[in-house]
């Protein structure tokens, strides 16, 4: 493997793992900009308040978004197998 053939499966592999993030990244810091107005708000100053909503809207978009974060592995993975037999 040459190294332009390298660079390619790296940036694809980044590219990769940008896609299947974002979601629980993007529920992440929208929960956790909720729970940070809310406490600014109220003057609740609990350190620990952003814990359990932040788990449970994470946890519940990983179940949502679990299909297609299989997809994206799948199809990434297909696209390696193709390269290494491909040669």
């Amino acid at each position: 493997m040459t190294g332009p053939e390298t660079l390619d499966v790296a940036r694809d592999a980044i590219w990769t793992i940008v896609i299947v993030s974002s979601p629980l990244m993007v529920v992440g810091l929208v929960v956790g900009v909720i729970v940070s107005l809310f406490q600014a708000l109220t003057q609740i100053q609990e350190q620990t308040l952003i814990y359990v909503p932040k788990i449970l809207a994470i946890f519940a978009t990983m179940l949502l978004a679990l299909p297609f974060m299989a997809d994206s592995l799948h199809a990434h993975m297909l696209r390696i197998s193709s390269r290494i037999i491909g040669g």
